[in-house]
């Protein structure tokens, strides 16, 4: 009786994750390395906080749920004690921040780098993992700190090539919100839930126009709202005269009607300040009010703030539009007061990695270009195993990148394959011959790949040899330094 074949396990990626690369890893660096710049120009200082936090901590304030499996990733641990991965980098800094309150210097300035995760149905540019770059300021409770880290954020998108004019860093107040929907009837813990949807409405109005708030304000918005089809979003259920009160905030001049409560014009005093300090500090139109800005969590208590780009790219469809929000942030004085019993002030900008990631390859700012790899010393004699090591330390030690091959050496046409695979700028050969003569050969694989291009004849690429030469053993380090400053190859300094 034959035997079952063992079956093979199918290598698959969970929906909603990515694998990354040499080269999307080497310009994501380069970018987070500029943002960190400026942060730290700010006098901003890293803090590295847990993936995991408990579910408690991170409250009430879970995207759009309630309860402890959806919205996040979460889980029991022995002691039964619900635990979730962290789904954003605000809500761990306010746990350390109190859990530390009594150590830390007041205004505490930090900036933190890391994944957060979303339990959320994935979508084309909708990931359940994904990078966050933050920088926040606790204690600091005067309308200064929310206007200094919107002039960071302009600089931070300057610093990484974004011109000026194609981007806008937008403010608005949640207070302002607040009070226009207490104005309309919807103040209270028993209206939270026609708020948030109010608020979503607003959100949308970049990508929906005036009619399309109204319709989500009002009974809901079709996706094709000419012909009644694809899904339908069901709306606030304002009547006509409260959802005019909020269309009014996104209609230029209608400002002047709204409802005057003490929380809106707080609100509106506090954007008056805002623009104060941006405009004499020289961003203006850089820094700009606007209505229209929500940010969808609830724990937002002032300010808030959303970075926008002004360019068009193409859809899947070749349709020109707009980027949009690539980070924002706001006030929360609420958050790490939750542990204290006592109102901390706070305010913070985030942006998301991958998204400006993408705008700036749009732009042409981000190359995905791989880095080069290491000098690859080729075994032509396996006994001589410690001697090519020996070759490969003397070059580590000078800070060069190197390794000797360590697969199968039999096929020296192979390791010339494997070093072009890593992509290395050189390769490293020493046989019996040059060995007995105290020499080596380096064969310089960036200048070999350009002639290859412009030679056709295989009996002109073997005598031209292109781009290989020999030098004393004692001149290894010196030759391959020349090779690599050729090519613009950085390499680090020498130890020892």
């Amino acid at each position: 009786m034959a035997k079952d074949k063992p079956s093979k396990l199918k290598a698959r990626l969970p929906r909603g994750l990515a694998d990354r690369g040499p080269a999307e890893l080497a310009g994501t660096r380069a970018m987070l390395d500029t943002i960190r710049r400026v942060y730290e120009l700010y006098g901003f200082e890293a803090l590295e906080t847990p993936f995991i936090e408990y579910t408690d901590a991170l409250g009430k304030f879970l995207p759009d749920q309630d309860r402890p499996n959806e919205g996040v990733f979460s889980f029991q641990d022995d002691d039964d004690q619900w635990l979730s991965l962290r789904y954003d980098l605000t809500a761990p800094l306010a746990r350390h921040v109190a859990e530390h309150f009594q150590d830390i210097a007041k205004p505490f300035r930090s900036y933190r780098q890391g994944w957060v995760f979303r339990n959320e149905k994935p979508g084309p540019g909708r990931f359940r993992q994904f990078m966050q770059f933050d920088a926040d300021t606790v204690g600091a409770p005067t309308v200064a700190a929310d206007a200094e880290i919107c002039m960071m954020a302009a600089d931070t998108l300057e610093a990484l090539g974004i011109a000026r004019g194609d981007y806008v860093i937008k403010v608005n107040n949640r207070k302002v919100l607040d009070g226009v929907l207490e104005a309309i009837g919807l103040g209270g813990d028993e209206n939270a839930g026609r708020r948030l949807t109010v608020l979503r409405a607003i959100d949308k109005f970049d990508k929906v126009g005036i009619e399309g708030v109204r319709d989500l304000l009002g009974e809901g918005r079709w996706e094709n709202p000419a012909a009644k089809s694809g899904d339908f979003t069901k709306g606030a259920g304002l009547d006509e005269g409260q959802a005019q009160v909020v269309l009014s905030m996104l209609t230029p001049g209608g400002g002047e009607f709204l409802p005057a409560s003490n929380t809106y014009l707080e609100g509106r005093q506090e954007l008056d300040e805002i623009e104060a300090l941006v405009n004499a500090a020289g961003y203006q139109g850089r820094v700009r009010v606007d209505s229209s800005v929500v940010r969808g969590l609830e724990y937002y208590t002032g300010p808030v703030f959303e970075a926008e780009l002004l360019f068009e790219v193409t859809d899947e469809k070749g349709r020109p539009v707009r980027f949009g929000s690539v980070g924002g942030g706001g006030r929360y004085d609420g958050l790490v007061g939750r542990f204290r019993g006592e109102a901390v002030p706070a305010t913070g900008f985030s942006i998301g990695v991958s998204r400006l990631a993408a705008a700036l390859t749009a732009l042409g700012k981000l190359e995905a270009a791989a880095e080069y790899g290491p000098v690859v010393v080729v075994v032509m004699d396996r006994d001589q195993t410690g001697h090519y090591m020996g070759l490969v330390k003397k070059l580590r030690e000078a800070g060069i990148r190197a390794e000797m091959y360590l697969g199968n050496p039999k096929n020296l046409g192979n390791q010339f394959k494997y070093a072009d695979r890593r992509n290395s700028p050189c390769v490293v050969i020493q046989g019996s011959d040059e060995r007995a003569a105290g020499t080596v050969q380096i064969k310089d694989l960036i200048e070999g790949a350009k002639a290859a291009a412009a030679i056709t004849d295989n009996a002109e690429w073997r005598e031209s040899r292109p781009a290989q030469f020999e030098c004393a053993e004692a001149e290894l380090v010196e030759k391959v330094k020349d090779v690599l400053g050729h090519h613009g190859v950085p390499y680090g300094e020498a130890r020892g």
